[in-house]
């Protein structure tokens, strides 16, 4: 069979609709937002705290970092601001002890996300403070794609995250 005349309009025509059609698909994918857990994976920097409990032992501007990865794990550290004094000798007084985890976060676990109820929980599985094990609920609220706020359910307060680059 020769490909000319009438067949060949034909099939142009069906060629044509098939590349629309991968074409108008590919668009699709490109351009659907990540799922709120792909946009999550990264480092955060922490920016800024509002309405913490633990303000006045972390100083006016706290640092931290955040990570998750894409195997669903994660873990975060936000080290205060305010002046800690150095230990005097090789162990520390327990006034030393104290002084140098006070505003210090500091925990690692697994996390997942409802998108549903745009809510990230942190499944802390080792922690600096002991009594912090077990699930910490918090929702989240992305600024743009490179800033979030994290918002613990119990509190109106937040933290400020953007992505390190």
């Amino acid at each position: 069979m020769r490909w000319n005349g009438p067949w060949r309009i034909a099939l142009a025509f069906v060629s044509g609709i098939a590349l629309q059609l991968i074409a108008a698909t590919a668009l699709a994918q490109a351009t659907q937002p990540a799922s709120a857990a792909k946009r999550l994976v990264g480092t955060w920097r922490l920016v800024s705290i509002t309405e913490s409990r633990r303000q006045e032992s972390r100083g006016e501007k706290p640092t931290g970092l955040i990570y998750y990865d894409d195997k669903g794990n994660m873990a975060v550290q936000i080290m205060p601001d305010r002046p800690r004094a150095k230990f005097a000798g090789t162990s520390p007084t327990p006034d030393e002890a104290r002084d140098a985890i006070l505003g210090y976060t500091a925990y690692f676990g697994t996390y997942t996300v409802d998108e549903k109820l745009q809510t990230v929980t942190h499944n802390r599985a080792g922690n600096i403070d002991p009594s912090g094990l077990g699930d910490f609920v918090r929702r989240y609220e992305f600024l743009s794609e490179d800033k979030i706020v994290l918002r613990p359910l119990e509190t109106k307060g937040g933290l400020t995250w953007e992505r390190v680059k």
